[in-house]
């Protein structure tokens, strides 16, 4: 073995390590600096700057300007009737902007959740639509209206949601198309995509998000930056976000840089 490639398995070595002990760091204390790293591993920002786009790149951690910070793991949601009240204006907001994009004539898909709901409470009043839905709550929220044709999507019900999933839900989606979806998401973050935490609402969710040209995902701030346990699909794969003011610039930003319009309402 020469004396080179000994040198370079020696640096690999001490990456893999240093990087790991950076893992960790972001762990334990939630955030770090690359000013803090760099004396800390005696080499310089650059090398620190690499080390985190590589950490981040797995997954580890996610980069901010100057460091990095923990990846917060989203947390469990409440039964949907325990959620209707939370960031109840953010919701309303969010939902009465989608409405706005929505024409006469159309065929859309609702999603399951409470901002989503909101979308069909704020349709005008003459409005003459299709709407495709596996939500309960839109079901109940659109069923006076004579001028909605309204498409239920079957399967098994999910109660904490009321939402239709499973097999069947699964197969029932693949038969239909719409001019957009709008469908709201457990967790958002830049590098892991739109994720969920319950497997059967995930794998119904990958088929909605094939059956119109236009995707929009309605989120307010507290879903952005987690990740969940199933992935649903990339952070590039969607044509809009609509969330609330509170959601942080850098997170606009970074989604704005893979091309993703994000109106904040």
């Amino acid at each position: 073995m020469s004396m080179s490639m000994t040198m370079r398995d020696n640096d690999t070595l001490l990456k893999v390590q240093r990087q790991a002990q950076i893992r960790k760091m972001v762990e334990e204390r939630g955030q770090v600096t690359v000013t803090e790293l760099s004396p800390i591993f005696n080499v310089s920002e650059a090398t620190i700057r690499r080390d985190l786009e590589e950490c981040s790149e797995r997954g580890w951690l996610r980069r901010t300007h100057g460091g990095a910070v923990k990846i917060e793991r989203a947390v469990n949601e409440l039964p949907i009737g325990e959620r209707i009240s939370r960031s109840a204006e953010a919701k309303m907001r969010i939902g009465k902007r989608a409405a706005e994009m929505i024409t006469d004539g159309q065929t859309i898909f609702l999603g399951s959740g409470t901002t989503v709901l909101e979308v069909a409470r704020h349709l005008p009043i003459d409005i003459s639509l299709t709407v495709i839905t596996n939500s309960v709550l839109l079901i109940d929220e659109l069923i006076q209206r004579p001028q909605i044709d309204i498409i239920v999507i079957g399967g098994m019900l999910r109660r904490s949601e009321l939402s239709m999933v499973g097999h069947v839900a699964n197969q029932a989606v693949q038969e239909f198309r719409a001019d957009k979806v709008f469908m709201g998401i457990h967790a958002i973050d830049l590098t892991h995509g739109f994720t969920n935490a319950y497997i059967p609402e995930a794998v119904v969710d990958r088929e909605i998000l094939k059956i119109a040209p236009q995707i929009v995902i309605l989120a307010d701030h507290t879903k952005f930056s987690k990740v969940s346990t199933v992935f649903v699909t990339s952070a590039s794969s969607v044509d809009m976000i609509i969330t609330d003011t509170e959601t942080p610039d850098d997170v606009v930003e970074g989604f704005e840089e893979v091309m993703i319009q994000v109106l904040r309402v």
